[in-house]
């Protein structure tokens, strides 16, 4: 998701020094020529562009409030950039009219654009009507007409490349969630495998090392001497086959994975479950740090409790988790989520505090922060820490 965001936040200055650039060009032959005594009022409703055209990307999870800063963009761009009776056309004009109305096409409905796209046209042309020098009208309707054609066509195509990116990705969420309930079926036919195979075994060898510990104990308390020596080693030697027997079947009925690789396993889960898109990334030796059972609980509940935070106060249902252990001494884990709200309106309720206190008592520490559209969960543990104070 932050590569999408750096994308859209690349294009923009992309567009906006394009446009910055066409500006220019449009608005030096209107001071030029221009009675010095608008260059107040032209001044001041350049700042009223750029500021609405600013403020734009602000507001597109808000399609209304987007239209009205787009709407006062191409308004003050009209008032602004508006001909003076010794200046010549200038192409840049229409440039800069162009590039709002691209802007208003990619970002608003049809109905929207095309509000945005009459003004544009109307302030391209109305100067015209009061003698002003202008474009030839009939340049002006056939670039507007070309212009409306190309837009038409662009929005088509990306609608069509935005519906097949959906669903792209809705068929390689289902793949990705079909490809974990086979491993998940997997490992637990193997688990009811091994369970079978640890019952047979307590079953049959156990029972019949148990009898035979019984038969050799009531043949040793009627014997004497040697024979009862004899009987004594081989009841030793039965009860220890017995204990490697048991452990044996304790063993198979135990997890095979512990520390991260666990986490990752319960993470995959918890990921279907909630029907999150969760981005993982492992660095500086994250997969192989020793983490034990108190810090793996502690790691996994707040990683948890950021997701179940995410999904119920994000603004998508995308989380981005980041595990490194840089040097081997400390391991950090990082919960990112997009949130779109006014900073510092979030509180830190009881899964917060419980997920702090989780974190202390484990050895380490936890940061909640929130900036650039970002709710952020930072912890750390502190590894060197943990081996002084006797934890592990």
């Amino acid at each position: 998701m932050s590569g999408k965001r750096g994308d859209d936040v690349r294009s923009f200055w992309i567009w906006f020094i394009f446009l910055g650039l066409s500006w220019i060009f449009a608005f030096l032959p209107v001071i030029q020529h221009g009675n010095p005594d608008q260059l107040p009022w032209r001044l001041g409703s350049s700042a009223i562009f750029f500021t609405a055209f600013f403020l734009s990307p602000l507001f597109r999870v808000k399609p209304a409030m987007l239209f009205v800063t787009l709407l006062v963009a191409s308004l003050f761009s009209v008032i602004s950039l508006w001909p003076t009776s010794t200046s010549t056309s200038t192409p840049y004009i229409l440039l800069v009219f162009s590039i709002l109305a691209g802007k208003a096409v990619y970002r608003l409905s049809t109905i929207h654009a095309a509000c945005i796209g009459l003004v544009l046209a109307a302030g391209a042309m109305v100067p015209g009507l009061f003698g002003y020098a202008e474009f030839p009208w009939f340049f002006l309707v056939l670039y507007s007409v070309i212009l409306a054609m190309g837009l038409a066509l662009f929005r088509t195509v990306w609608s069509h490349n935005e519906e097949s990116t959906v669903r792209y990705e809705t068929l390689l969420s289902e793949y990705r969630n079909m490809k974990r309930r086979l491993i998940t079926d997997e490992q637990h036919a193997r688990q009811e495998e091994r369970t079978q195979v640890g019952r047979d075994i307590h079953d049959s060898v156990g029972h019949k090392l148990t009898a035979l510990l019984m038969q050799l104990e009531m043949h040793r308390m009627q014997a004497d001497g040697d024979t009862a020596e004899v009987l004594k080693g081989l009841k030793a030697l039965a009860k220890e086959s017995l204990e490697e027997t048991r452990n044996a079947v304790k063993s198979m009925k135990q997890q095979e994975t512990s520390g991260l690789p666990a986490i990752i396993g319960l993470l995959r889960r918890l990921e279907s479950e909630s029907f999150m898109r969760v981005t993982l990334t492992a660095r500086h030796g994250a997969l192989t740090v020793p983490l034990n059972n108190i810090q793996s609980i502690a790691v996994y509940r707040a990683v948890q409790e950021a997701m179940t935070n995410a999904m119920k106060h994000g603004s998508t249902r995308e989380v981005h988790i980041i595990f490194e252990a840089p040097g081997g001494g400390i391991f950090r884990f990082e919960v990112s989520n997009p949130y779109l709200r006014k900073r510092d309106t979030y509180r830190e309720g009881y899964g917060l505090k419980a997920m702090r206190e989780r974190m202390e008592e484990a050895g380490g520490e936890l940061q909640i922060s929130q900036y650039d559209n970002q709710f952020i969960v930072r912890g750390t543990l502190f590894m060197s820490k943990l081996t002084e104070e006797g934890v592990r």
